[in-house]
């Protein structure tokens, strides 16, 4: 993989979860991804947990968006981290804004490993 691929893969991940697309999302991840939100103890393994999550995410905000992507490569060990800004409206129109951090670790070109560090509280809601 060229460096560029790694960012654009994690440019089209944050993508799917900001139009709510998960077939988008899980063309990003391995069967068996490895979800993680560390800064709240949470552990997700497969599709399934992880559709189960965004779906919870995307009913309880009206919208979410991630930018300002700063990005640190790491090709040798096919792992790349990024830091970036979250928007949340929440349904009551609230506006939450974050900084966090992702790490993410490739197997055949898509994430087997995404490693969440948030910033207050979770919205990545292991249960409903």
């Amino acid at each position: 993989m060229e460096k560029t691929d790694y960012e654009e893969l994690v440019l089209d991940y944050f993508k799917g979860v900001d139009e709510e697309n998960i077939d988008a999302i899980l063309e990003t991840l391995t069967e068996d991804c490895v979800f993680s939100i560390e800064t709240h103890g949470i552990k997700l393994v497969g599709h399934k947990e992880i559709i189960s999550m965004f779906k919870r995410l995307w009913k309880n905000h009206k919208s979410v968006e991630h930018k300002e992507f700063y990005f640190v490569k790491d090709p040798i060990g096919n792992q790349i981290a990024v830091r970036f800004q979250v928007k949340n409206v929440l349904r009551d129109d609230q506006i939450v804004s974050k900084s966090n951090c992702n790490f993410f670790t490739l197997k055949d070109g898509i994430f087997s490993e995404v490693r969440v560090y948030m910033a207050g509280e979770n919205t990545l809601n292991k249960e409903g």
